[in-house]
This record gives C-alpha cells, sequence and structure tokens, in this order.
C-alpha cells in the first residue's frame, strides 16, 4: 500500500484569516493526503516543531499579512538547521510576484497566488512526492 503524503499546514503570523487555508487542507484531503492543520498564528519554530513530531513531507503556509519575506526565510533557515531540507516547502496568500520569485530563490518550492485552482497545489505536491527521496 502506498503511504499517504503528509502535509503540516500553517497560517503563520498574526493574520486572522484562515477560510483559504482551510478550503486547500479539504483539497489535500480529498486526495488522499494526511494534513495536519496547525490553525492561525502559529510561530516559525511552532511549525517547523509540529513538521518535525509529525514526519511530514510538506510544509504549507498561508500567508496574507505581509510577512512573507520574514516568515519564509526564517521557516526554510529552521528546516535546514534539523536537517529537513527533503520537505517540500510551499506557500501560498498574496504575495507579490517579486517577492514569490525571491523566495524561490531562497528555497520556497512553489508560491500559489489567490485564485489558484486546488488542483494544480494537489498536483504539484504529487508530482514532487513521485520523485521524492522521502518517498523511497
Amino acid at each position: 500500500m502506498e503511504r499517504k503524503i503528509r502535509v503540516v499546514l500553517a497560517k503563520p503570523g498574526l493574520d486572522g484569516h484562515d477560510r483559504g487555508a482551510k478550503v486547500i487542507a479539504n483539497a489535500m484531503r480529498d486526495a488522499g493526503m494526511e494534513v495536519i492543520y496547525l490553525g492561525l498564528r502559529q510561530t516559525p519554530e511552532m511549525i517547523v516543531s509540529a513538521a518535525i513530531q509529525e514526519d511530514a513531507d510538506v510544509v504549507s503556509l498561508s500567508i496574507l499579512s505581509g510577512a512573507h519575506m520574514t516568515i519564509f526565510p526564517k521557516v526554510l533557515d529552521l528546516l535546514k538547521e534539523h536537517q529537513m531540507e527533503d520537505i517540500l516547502l510551499i506557500g501560498g496568500g498574496v504575495i507579490p510576484e517579486a517577492d514569490a520569485a525571491e523566495l524561490r530563490k531562497k528555497g520556497v518550492a512553489e508560491i500559489f497566488g489567490p485564485g489558484t485552482p486546488t488542483t494544480r497545489i494537489v498536483d504539484y505536491i504529487q508530482k514532487w512526492f513521485q520523485t521524492s527521496p522521502r518517498n523511497q
């Protein structure tokens, strides 16, 4: 039996709107993924700690607060510090394309903007997982 992809999904920072994150979580679950939704106001340390504890394959962040240029690099640094660079880090929210491009350069795999079909996000994760060492 093929194992489920494990996703830690979180809303870091002071952002209090999580409807989009819940929609994404449901789409991932409907696609057969195991989703651990951490909820609102998570710190990078809390997110990486949960990823370690849950043996996550994917960390997905939803950020609307404008703190994306601080939070994503901090999560990347913490993942590296814990030798977890093989985890897929993706995100979404209201992130300008120039910032998204810079985050990709720093190591964020993909940024999904408002209106992205959930099927595109699910497909992206599934394709990554097929070739990931985590699936070996």
